[in-house]
Formats: C-alpha cells, sequence, structure tokens
C-alpha cells in the first residue's frame, strides 16, 4: 500500500450563495418505482433532488395528492420538517381500498436555507383492484375434459417409466393448443379513463383494436400457479374508440403447461390456457363500465401450431385470419369459450418490470454448410439436417429468438435451430443445452412477412436455416428468401443503474461476460440458463446479489423473487433449491438438489442485502416468519448444530470436471451457511422488534460457532476443514475464527484469525495465484481477501488468461460467462453463477458501498487502486441520485473525482489513510502526492 505524503481538496463549486440553491426534484418514484405504479395499500413516496451546488440538502418537503381524472384532493400534507426522501408514508391520505381512478402526485422542497424547490412535475400511480369481481377464467377446454396429470416429479427417468408416457400421452391435445380470443363491446360517451387488467396463462398478447397493448413477451411473469398468479394492468384510454371495440387475446402455455413434444427439462400442467379480464371505462358523465371475460366472448385456434418453453413454436402463417382483432371480423365460425376452473393461486398484480425485446443482434459471419458437412450433422445432432442448411453467426450469446422478414410461396417451410455452440461439422449444436429446440415458419405467401416467436425462448449464438437463402445468395431451389433476420435479446426490463469501467481489459471485457449472462437469465425469476433448465437456482440471488443491486434496479423484482420463495417453502419450513418449484427432486443422487442450505438461505439472506441497498426493510417484515421458520426447520435437520447436507461449494475447481464438491467438505459449508442465517435472522428479529428471537437465535449462533469450530477447526494447524479455499475463507468471512477465553467464553482469537487468513494466502499462492472455490465459496474468498487487505492477490488471480478465470473464457471466444471456467469442458456457456467478481469492481476497485447498512443516504467511498491499474470510472445510481468515482493513478499521483447526490453524505476513505473525511453533497476532487 502506498504511502501518502500530502492529499489537497478541491471544491469544483461556485461560492455559496446566500438565495436559493436552486434545488430540483428530478425523479419521482412510487415504491421506488417510476411510471405508472400499481401499488397495494397506501404507496411509500420518494424523490430524488438535484443541485449546481455542494452541501445541497432537504430540510423540508410538502406532497399533493388528487385524483387523476377529477381531479378532488386527496391529501396535501403540508409543509413536513424531514430531511427525508425516500419511502414517505401516505398513511394519512384519503386514498380509496378501491378506487376507479388512478392518482397523480407532485411534491416540492425546501433547502438547508428554507428556500422553496418549485413543484416537480407530477407523477402517477393506481390502486391494484381488489378482484376482478364478475370476471370468469375462460378457455378453449377443462382440466377434467383434458385429462392433465397431476404432480410436479415428472423430470428426469421419471418421464421413461411407461405409466407416464401413456399419462401424458392421453391429454387431449386441445389443452396444449395456442388459442385467439376476442369480445366486441361499444364505448358510446367519451372515456377519461380505461384501464385493462390482464392475466393470460401461461403466457399472452393483448390488443384492443388490432393494436399489440404494451411491449412486453413471455407476460405474465411465471410463478407457482398453485400460490401466486400475477397479472398486468395497461392504461388503454388512447386506444379505445367511440363506438365499436375490440379486445384480442392470444394465449400460449409457457410454464404454465409444459407438455413437450420436443425437448423438455420437465412435464407439469397447472391447467390449459387461460384467460381472466377485467377493462374498466369511466366515461366523461361520472359514469364507468366494466368487460369482463365471460361467457360472451369466442375463441379459435392460432396459428401456433406448437409452442413450448423448452421445445421451441411451430406457426403456420396460412391460418392467419385478417382481422381477427379488429372490429368488423365475422366471428361466427369462432367457437363459445369454456369456463374453465381457476388457478389455486392468489392474484397478484406485477410488480416486477416485464420481460421485452432490449437488443438486437445482426449476422456477423454466414457459413454454408458442404454436403459431407450435412451428412456427419445429421449424425452428431439426431436430426436430419436439410441440404439447403447454412449457419449464422449472430456474434453474441443471448436468451431470445430469432426475427426474420421472409418472402416465398405459400406453404413454404423455414426450419431455424439455434445454439450456443457447434458441432465438428460447423452445425448447431444442441447436445449440451437441450435437442431438440427449433422454430418453423410457414409462409401464407403474400409478400414481405415478418415473425418471430412468441412463447418459446432458447440461449444461443448461431442460428442454422433451413429451407431458405438469403437475399442476394443463389436459389436455384426456389426457396423462399431471407430479407433480414436478427437475434432478439430478450430479458427483463428492469433499469440499469451502473457503469464500470478500468485501465484493466481483462476486467472491463469480464464484466461485459457477466452482464450478458446476468440478462440473458434475468427472466421472469434469476435462471441458471437459458436454454436446459430455466430454473431459479436460488444460490445466485445472494451469492451474486451485491453485483445484482449494484447493476439493477431491483426495487420491484426482488419483492416478487421474495414472493417466489415465499410460495416455494414448504409447510414443515424447508427451502427447495428452486423457486418456483416447478420441480421436486427424488430419488438416488437427487437429495442434494431438493435441499441445500446454500440455496434455501437465499430467502434469510437476500431480504437484508435489499435493506442494505435501498434502506427497505418492508421484505423482512413481510417475510420475517418464513425467515424463522426455515432456520427452525435447519434445528431440526442439525446434529448437534452441524448440517451435514446439501450441495457444498458446488462447481470447486481442480484438475477434475466440475460438479459436486471436492475440495470442501460440504457439512462445512452447510454449517456455515446455518450460522450465517441465523445472524442475518438475528438482524431481522432486531428490526421487527422481537426482543425475544434475538435472544433465542443468538443463543443459537453461540451454540453453532462452538460446534463448528470443535468440529473443523485444528488448533494446530490453523486450518479449517480440508484447509481449501472455501473451508478457510468461509470462516474468517463469517468470523468464526473464535477460541475459548476466561471462563469458556468465546471471543474472537486474532492470532488464530491471522494464521488462517495467512493459511489461506498461501493456499492461494500455492496454486499459481489461482482460485479452487466453486458457485459458492468464490464469494467468501474475493470478499475474504478484499476485507483483509489483500486486493492485490485479488488482482493477480484475475489478471491473466488462464483458467481458472475470465481471461480463459475470453481468449476461448466466450461472449457470456460459462458455468465452467474451462468452457471445454461442456456443460452451460450462458451462466452468471461464476460472476462473483463484480461485487469487487464496485465495492473495491470503485469503492462504493453504502457506509451505514440502511441504503446510500451515508455512501461511503474507499477506492482500491491496485496492480497496474491506472484508472477506474463507476457510476451507480441510488435511489437519491447518481454516485459517480473517476480516479486515476499515474506518475506517483493519485486522483479522485467524486460526485454525490443532493441530501446524502459521503464518508471518504483516500488510499492508503486510516481517518476517513465526511463531506456532503456536489462534486469533489482530491489529488494525492506520492513520495
Amino acid at each position: 500500500m502506498m504511502v501518502l505524503k500530502r492529499y489537497i481538496l478541491l471544491l469544483l463549486c461556485l461560492p455559496c450563495l446566500a438565495q436559493a440553491k436552486n434545488i430540483t426534484v428530478s425523479r419521482l418514484t412510487c415504491e421506488m418505482q417510476e411510471g405508472m405504479v400499481i401499488v397495494e395499500g397506501y404507496p411509500r413516496l420518494g424523490w430524488a433532488m438535484s443541485s449546481s451546488e455542494n452541501g445541497t440538502r432537504q430540510t423540508a418537503y410538502q406532497i399533493e395528492i388528487r385524483e387523476a381524472c377529477t381531479g378532488r384532493s386527496v391529501w396535501n400534507s403540508g409543509k413536513v420538517k424531514s430531511s427525508q426522501s425516500q419511502l414517505i408514508s401516505t398513511q394519512e391520505a384519503d386514498i380509496h381500498r378501491y378506487s376507479p381512478y388512478s392518482y397523480v402526485w407532485r411534491v416540492r422542497v425546501w433547502d438547508e436555507t428554507d428556500a422553496p424547490s418549485e413543484w416537480s412535475r407530477e407523477a402517477k400511480f393506481r390502486l391494484a383492484p381488489e378482484g376482478f369481481s364478475s370476471a370468469k377464467w375462460i378457455g378453449a377446454i377443462t382440466r377434467e375434459d383434458a385429462r392433465l396429470p397431476e404432480g410436479r416429479r415428472f423430470h428426469g427417468a421419471e418421464l421413461k417409466k411407461p405409466e407416464v408416457k401413456a399419462a401424458w400421452a392421453a391429454v387431449d391435445t386441445l389443452a396444449k393448443k395456442s388459442i385467439c380470443l376476442r369480445r366486441e363491446f361499444r364505448t358510446d360517451k367519451k372515456v377519461v379513463e380505461a384501464t385493462a387488467s390482464v392475466c393470460g396463462l401461461g403466457f399472452y398478447e393483448f390488443s384492443l383494436n388490432g393494436k399489440k397493448v404494451g411491449d412486453s413477451e413471455f407476460a405474465p411473469l411465471w410463478s407457482d400457479y398453485d400460490k401466486s398468479v400475477y397479472y398486468n394492468t395497461y392504461d388503454v384510454t388512447e386506444l379505445l374508440q367511440k363506438g365499436e371495440n375490440v379486445a384480442g387475446v392470444l394465449l400460449g402455455n409457457g410454464f404454465y403447461n409444459v407438455q413437450g413434444g420436443r425437448y423438455r427439462k420437465l412435464l407439469i400442467s397447472f391447467g390449459a390456457p387461460t384467460l381472466l379480464f377485467s377493462l374498466v371505462i369511466n366515461y366523461e358523465d361520472g359514469t364507468r363500465e366494466t368487460i369482463y371475460s365471460d361467457n360472451d366472448w369466442k375463441y379459435d385456434l392460432s396459428p401456433i401450431t406448437f409452442n413450448c418453453i423448452y421445445g421451441g413454436e411451430d406457426y403456420d402463417a396460412r391460418r392467419e385470419q385478417k382481422g381477427w382483432n379488429k372490429i368488423g371480423f365475422n366471428d361466427r365460425q369462432w367457437r363459445p369459450v369454456v369456463v374453465q376452473e381457476a388457478p389455486k393461486g392468489m392474484l397478484r398484480p406485477q410488480k416486477a418490470a416485464p420481460v421485452k425485446i432490449m437488443e438486437c443482434y445482426d449476422i456477423q459471419k454466414v457459413t454454408k454448410l458442404t454436403l459431407e458437412q450435412i451428412a456427419s450433422a445429421c449424425k452428431s445432432t439426431k436430426r436430419t439436417v436439410d441440404p439447403s442448411a447454412f449457419v449464422l453467426d449472430m456474434g453474441q450469446n443471448l436468451a431470445g429468438f430469432p426475427e426474420i422478414t421472409v418472402r416465398g410461396k405459400r406453404g413454404q417451410k423455414v426450419t431455424l435451430i439455434v445454439a450456443e455452440a457447434l458441432t465438428d461439422e460447423g452445425a448447431c449444436n444442441q447436445r449440451q443445452t437441450g435437442r431438440q429446440h427449433y422454430y418453423e415458419y410457414t409462409l401464407k405467401g403474400e409478400g414481405d412477412e415478418t415473425w418471430h416467436p412468441r412463447f418459446s425462448y432458447y440461449g444461443y449464438r448461431y442460428i442454422q436455416v433451413e429451407g431458405a437463402v438469403l437475399k442476394g445468395q443463389k436459389n436455384p431451389g426456389k426457396l423462399p428468401v431471407l430479407k433480414n433476420i436478427q437475434s432478439c435479446f430478450v430479458y427483463n426490463s428492469a433499469r440499469k443503474v451502473s457503469t464500470f469501467e478500468c485501465s484493466n481489459p481483462i476486467f472491463n471485457a469480464a464484466h461485459r461476460l457477466i452482464e450478458k449472462a446476468v440478462r440473458s437469465n434475468m427472466q421472469s425469476v434469476f435462471t441458471d440458463c437459458p436454454h436446459r433448465e430455466k430454473l431459479g437456482w436460488l444460490e445466485q440471488v445472494h451469492l451474486n446479489g451485491p453485483g445484482l443491486l449494484y447493476n439493477y434496479d431491483l426495487t420491484a423484482f426482488a419483492p416478487q423473487i421474495m414472493r417466489n420463495m415465499a410460495d416455494a417453502q414448504h409447510a414443515n419450513g424447508a427451502m427447495p433449491t428452486t423457486a418456483p418449484e416447478y420441480v421436486v427432486f427424488e430419488g438416488p443422487g437427487m437429495d442434494a438438489f431438493a435441499e441445500s442450505p446454500e440455496w434455501g438461505g437465499a430467502l434469510v439472506i437476500f431480504p437484508y442485502m435489499y435493506y442494505e441497498t435501498y434502506g427497505d426493510d418492508s421484505l423482512i417484515k413481510k417475510y420475517y416468519q418464513n425467515m424463522r421458520r426455515y432456520i427452525d426447520y435447519l434445528s431440526t435437520r442439525a446434529d448437534n448444530h452441524i448440517l451435514s447436507f446439501g450441495l457444498g461449494d458446488w462447481y470447486d475447481y481442480g484438475d477434475f470436471r466440475a460438479g459436486f464438491s471436492r475440495n470442501t467438505p460440504v457439512p462445512l459449508v452447510a454449517t456455515a451457511h446455518y450460522y450465517m442465517s441465523v445472524e442475518y435472522l438475528i438482524k431481522a428479529a432486531s428490526i421487527v422488534g422481537n426482543d425475544y428471537d434475538v435472544r433465542y437465535y443468538s443463543s443459537l449462533a453461540y451454540d453453532i460457532m462452538v460446534a463448528f469450530n470443535e468440529r473443523f477447526l485444528n488448533h494446530d494447524t490453523a486450518q479449517y476443514g480440508t484447509g481449501s479455499q472455501c473451508s478457510n475463507a468461509l470462516p474468517l468471512f463469517l468470523r468464526l475464527t473464535q477460541s475459548t477465553g476466561h471462563q469458556g467464553i468465546y471471543e474472537m482469537d486474532h492470532r488464530l484469525n491471522r494464521k488462517v487468513f495467512m493459511n489461506l494466502v498461501k493456499d492461494v499462492e500455492a496454486h499459481g495465484n489461482r482460485l479452487t472455490t466453486g458457485d459458492v465459496g468464490n464469494r467468501y474468498l474475493i470478499q475474504t481477501l478484499a476485507n483483509y487487505g489483500a486486493d492485490e492477490l485479488i488482482y493477480k488471480m484475475f489478471n491473466h488468461e488462464e483458467a481458472p478465470g475470465y481471461g480463459f473464457q475470453l481468449k476461448f471466444g466466450a461472449t457470456t460467462l460459462t458455468e465452467q471456467w474451462d468452457p471445454r469442458q461442456g456443460s452451460s456457456w450462458n451462466h452468471f453463477m461464476m460472476g462473483q467478481i463484480d461485487e469487487w469492481f464496485f465495492n473495491s476497485l470503485a469503492g462504493i458501498r453504502p457506509y451505514v447498512k440502511n441504503g446510500y443516504q451515508i455512501v461511503g467511498i474507499a477506492p482500491k487502486p491496485v496492480g497496474d491499474l491506472k484508472y477506474v470510472k463507476c457510476s451507480y445510481d441510488t435511489p437519491y441520485g447518481v454516485i459517480a468515482v473517476d480516479w486515476t493513478h499515474e506518475n506517483g499521483t493519485f486522483t479522485l473525482n467524486l460526485s454525490i447526490p443532493v441530501n446524502t453524505t459521503a464518508v471518504v476513505t483516500l488510499p492508503g489513510e486510516k481517518a476517513p473525511k465526511e463531506v456532503q453533497s456536489g462534486t469533489y476532487q482530491w489529488v494525492v502526492n506520492e513520495k
């Protein structure tokens, strides 16, 4: 660490003036979300502010709320003396439990000179409806008539059993067909506000008068439909027209109805595709009308002839019925809908951002397969490859689907096979990711036809096209001509809130690898991979939680993740490894996949990470009982406070193919996470004010700590477990390095602590400054080294192009983070579970972290210039505004430029200094000259 000779503080601001500091309210949020927000109960409001001067802070605020349509005032807070600008309660507001109208609100603030700002712009929110009242679930066939099997055990070897095959073969084929539904209605008076609430399961596409409403894909976000069913709400005021109107809904299967037909990870059905619909129309004269899903709707089969979340999608454009969702369409041949059984789950408004087409990629390279390659590929891919096949490299591995514009004759077919890898022959290779998955489009022969799948997606980089030629290519067979083809990158539209760049190209590229992998797996839930499984494996939620929270606005996504976890919790308190739990892992060798404390612990750990980031304790309070039930369940599984089940340090590294933990004992990892979860529960108990639980679980934590050290610590060698990196990093991270002090009381043993840490460092160095940790141990290794000031060693661990490391994946040509450190070992090439270094980029290299554990109103800034880094540029948009860190380190001079938002404070620790400096909001520069 460099020795500092002196530093100079330069304030980049104007002199303080007596008049107002020109404070401006710049961003309004409801439940920390911008735009139209659907809320339950009384919403919590917030805002960010900006000012051209340093030291600006809020001393008071005033909020006004009124009905959007009538203008009726429902609350004026008056001037409230407070510096609080987030999560402002509206309990005093005259907001109806159910209102047919939306609300608008605005705010103004006073600065430290008691000068008021201008009123902000208006923002809007709407209360969630209490229910759909007279609406009915409608579709083509009831569950009883469909003969759908019950249960969540249809996966793996179970699918090969004759009785299971027979049960699924007996299902009525109508139960898995995509259908179109329509309903005509009139609006003869002037509409002032119209709001549609839609739940189409598994997925739907909603249109009004022929125009798609919203821009989401795969709506609503999937869930355990026996516990929770999400619906979406839309403002459709501008889409209604006087006189005749038509609502149209296209339904697909999604995870609600997985029946296979091609590749499938599992089979499960909560019912046939179904619709619940409500359209509330408010007229200028004060009257109101509601259009429901009921017996007045009609349906017909859609042009989507096959759709499976795992297997792909087929579309026959010849079956299109032009204008089916517009006025004037003749639907006499359409059939009346069937009223269906409602899903068992509770209806809930979808608060998380929708999944959308967020990016598109064009062709980077075209390869025509030779006849010899095609013949060989037929064997290696276990499918008949058409002689017309050519392969497109789209340049980026991603989650999504292709979109094509094609011209050809009626009845011609174009097949698209997608994959993230290629066979030796150069064909698309799905062997590691689930085959067969493909898309087939049948042309209607009416000029240019543009299409993309609606209800299925896959993880891929390459597209194998069969049955067509690219525009400009020779076409002796008169095949359809692809005039355009793109890869559509589809992921959750939660806002990106950060930037990171440094002088190290490996680190920059690693950050991009992780970002693309996270986005690929940021769907309705955080999935493990976008092809083979698409399941919400929970360890990623907390092990990568800080990195996710640095990069994305999870203020709405996180509550939905917690809802999914609570829904997945078993009656006895157990937490499965996945949420939603679409399959129950049973049978020989599957127990570890069913339950593992490192996975289930997300239920207890993640709410506190959320609280640290946003200062919002609502998830802790809402799910405290779930958290406690899980800890109590783990206690029943412990033997003398030691847990001995689970996956342990999954995918740890060595001279073996990664999988089950080899370097570190499973009981050590499981018990450490048991202890960690109890520690988080103690914090939660304190927040909810449960003093009894604080005392009870503090005693339990002490007992676990004692048992852990007695079982795993070798005092003579100062090694835990096997002495592996994970074995020693976990107890160091958790401060478990205790010893018996006076009168048998355990206390921190600093000498032991230092010895264990030095053993950890020696092991890293003995492996050539390389890690041996896995999915679980990576975070604790990196953060333990950082916490003990060994950032230089972390830099060495990853500043290279060998395995294990991000540089090797880059050299290999990966464009997303891969499941194995060595991609050649197979498995998925689109996983983010090894992306824990992102946390280090932000909280160590840039040095941004909450100074106190309740949000970023007070932020700690402590950058670490390590290795040969010359600069780091980083920004992080908190609820209060953007924190920007920009430092350089060249020629013996360290320069830090810092910008922090209005109404916040920064506690700054310069490299090599122990005493921090506290500054108020604004822009600052420090220059440190070294000697």
